[in-house]
């Protein structure tokens, strides 16, 4: 049984930073892509950053130089780094990997197999 379990989420100020974890167990973690959702109130699902089988990271153009994605294979977690942040980047954080056979990335949401509950990032 797959689970992903985000946490890190909160309230921060524009311009600070915050870091959001997702912990997955039951998931074959190295060899699929992983990623970061997010959805604010009355708008689509939206790719924020991903990071395939070999660990090569691609980010929305919003937030490129903003945020960093990284993985840590030993304790199965993956992670984003927020600094810089704005008011537009309040959104629901989703996580998000795909299922076997699909070592690389997309923005398509459909494209995941395994979903997070969320954590909610509020920049205000």
């Amino acid at each position: 049984h797959v689970q992903l379990v985000e946490s890190g989420g909160g309230l921060v100020q524009p311009g600070g930073s915050l870091r959001l974890s997702c912990a997955a167990s039951g998931y074959t973690y190295n060899r699929n892509c992983m990623a970061w959702f997010r959805q604010a109130p009355g708008k689509e699902r939206e790719g924020v950053a991903a990071i395939d089988h070999a660990r090569s990271p691609t980010y929305t153009y919003s937030v490129k130089d903003r945020f960093t994605i990284s993985k840590d294979n030993v304790k199965n977690t993956l992670y984003l780094q927020m600094n810089s942040l704005k008011s537009e980047d309040t959104a629901m954080y989703f996580c998000a990997a795909t299922g076997q056979g699909r070592p690389f990335c997309s923005s398509d949401a459909d494209y995941y197999l395994h979903w997070g509950q969320g954590t909610q990032v509020t920049v205000s």
